[in-house]
């Protein structure tokens, strides 16, 4: 093992780290800020942290690791971790808690001797602090034979003392704008004091959606750790349970949110029994298992303890110990999030961005970047397509493309004709579309002989427009298009933009607009593709869901990222 000296200022260089804190809990908490922004710039992927408090490395002997008894100021400690991590949204802490003892009238399960982690610390860190302040070897060289006889660690583990390299003497204490300590508190409001021991139970049970799961979300799941001794479970929203959420269609699938709850709980408690299941109603096995003891709730959550309670007293079965679990308040939150830390924040934060790489056409103009723009009706693309003229693409309307095709002597009108008879057309000789809709509208077989003979013919013209945007010079052209996955037209374009909304909006939407009855627009939605398989094939997704300046800035915002990923032949 190479001990590794890193001054101030290093960038990040290890993909994974361990934290070994030693200072004693009332020292740390003001700390921890510090720390964590020291430790943010060496590691850039998965941090993982170890308490220890007291620890000493420069005594002869190997330290060992000891339990520590857990505490409402231990949980506090935890808490106030999550919240500073909050701040390196990179950086993937993991607070570990295999060390980590509940008061229990069971013995302590014995430790594993060396527990396996996911992501292999690169590097050890540690706050503790030698005499004269130096990075000096043998210290270091304690430090890491420590760190590998608690966990599995990379073969060429590096070690860094944070308090010389990272700050002369005392590091500075940076206030955490967080709640004081009230992490966790019992249904029952008691006096507690730091030092309370926190009791332990043989099974409990914590739910949630658990998207892109977040510092929030491992309070929530690291308290439900500590208070459990043998079995968890876990209940992962899904279904019906997600139709409320606020861009549900950028909601991870439940099998990623499983797989990532499970990598982070098996990290931080390996010796606890994981049961994770979709939960389908608001009550979930806590509203049934008898076996279960506790519930952890959040403060947003805690009404749904209390309902869970009364529907097992109403079924015979014994109420939960509830433990609430205070918010993590989000510092940076837009005017339009929410302000605690939220998944749905994170998913608003994706919209404009790119979520897969382009598609390369090298059949299209090649100083011409194609989008393709599309969304349930109702949705709002069209002014979304207007805000996309006004910063300099080019907008093709699918829509105009349709009537040019139908016009008399347009490529379609004869076929159509001759397809569908002369009783389509007005005296005129112009098709009639009304009278056409109705010939196709629920009719499958009849829809396909019409968009067989139309969306080939749009293409086209649509490659024709093409041609037009570059003569005019423009280096954008965006293909507005209510059909146009359905159509196959994803294949001439680079990237596809979806606008999503949520159905009921797009139903009220509908009927002021159209003046439809309710059950004509559901009926219409229901006929086209939905808003979540559109998202599955899209590149970047937007919303009108909220204010429309709101909606500027997502486009703005997609629109500036789109150009720094342009082919440099199309940058200005």
């Amino acid at each position: 093992m190479s001990p590794a000296v890193c001054r101030p200022g290093t960038m990040a260089a290890f993909r994974s780290g361990l934290l070994v804190l030693t200072a004693p809990l009332p020292a740390l908490a003001p700390r921890l800020a510090p720390l964590l922004s020291s430790a943010a710039r060496l590691v850039n992927r998965t941090l993982y942290v170890h308490l220890q408090p007291d620890l000493s490395l420069e005594s002869p002997p190997q330290p060992q690791p000891g339990q520590v008894p857990a505490t409402f100021e231990v949980l506090d400690v935890l808490s106030l971790l999550y919240a500073g991590a909050d701040r390196h949204r990179g950086l993937d802490v993991r607070v570990l808690l295999t060390n980590v003892q509940a008061k229990s009238a069971r013995p302590p399960a014995p430790a594993v001797s060396v527990q396996n982690l996911a992501h292999p610390p690169e590097v050890v860190l540690t706050d503790f602090q030698t005499r004269d302040g130096s990075q000096y070897n043998p210290v270091k060289q304690q430090l890491e034979r420590y760190a590998t006889s608690c966990y599995s660690c990379a073969p060429q583990l590096s070690s860094v003392l944070l308090c010389p390299d990272h700050g002369t003497g005392e590091l500075p204490a940076e206030p955490l704008d967080v709640p004081s300590p009230s992490t966790i508190r019992p249904a029952s409001p008691v006096t507690r004091s730091p030092k309370q021991p926190v009791r332990g139970y043989q099974r409990g049970a914590v739910g949630g959606t658990f998207d892109r799961l977040h510092n929030a979300h491992k309070v929530l799941l690291s308290v439900a750790c500590v208070l459990a001794q043998e079995q968890l479970v876990v209940g992962v929203a899904d279904k019906d349970l997600l139709k409320s959420k606020v861009l549900p269609e950028l909601l991870q699938t439940y099998a990623d949110r499983v797989e990532h709850l499970s990598e982070f709980l098996v990290d931080i408690k390996p010796s606890l029994n994981f049961d994770i299941i979709p939960l389908l109603d608001p009550y979930g096995p806590a509203g049934s298992d008898p076996l279960l003891q506790f519930l952890v709730v959040s403060e947003e959550t805690y009404r749904g303890g209390m309902a869970v309670n009364r529907f097992r007293l109403e079924h015979g079965l014994e109420e939960l110990a509830l433990y609430q679990i205070q918010l993590l308040k989000d510092q940076n939150h837009k005017e339009n999030e929410e302000d605690k830390v939220s998944s749905s924040s994170l998913r608003q934060r994706m919209l404009g961005t790119l979520l897969r790489p382009p598609n390369k056409r090298p059949e299209l103009p090649a100083c011409l970047y194609v989008l393709g723009l599309t969304g349930i009706s109702g949705s709002g693309k069209s002014s979304i397509a207007q805000r996309l003229r006004s910063l300099g693409a080019y907008v093709i309307d699918s829509d105009q493309l349709g009537h040019r095709a139908y016009a008399p002597g347009g490529p379609a009108y004869q076929p159509v004709v001759e397809a569908f008879g002369t009783d389509i057309l007005y005296k005129d000789g112009l098709i009639n579309r009304k009278v056409l809709g109705s010939r196709v509208f629920g009719n499958k077989k009849q829809l396909k002989v019409l968009t067989d003979i139309m969306w080939p013919v749009m293409a086209m013209l649509a490659r024709e427009e093409m041609d037009v945007a570059v003569a005019q010079g423009k280096r954008v052209c965006v293909i507005d298009a209510a059909v146009l996955l359905e159509a196959g037209w994803q294949d001439m374009v680079h990237e596809v933009w979806t606008v999503v909304i949520p159905e009921t909006e797009a139903v009220r939407r509908i009927m002021e607009r159209d003046g439809l009855s309710e059950a004509a627009a559901n009926s219409r939605l229901q006929s086209q593709m939905s808003g979540q398989r559109m998202v599955e094939q899209s590149h970047v997704v937007l919303s009108t869901l909220w204010e429309p300046q709101v909606t500027q800035q997502q486009v703005e915002r997609a629109w500036d990222l789109l150009q720094k990923r342009l082919p440099e032949t199309l940058r200005t």
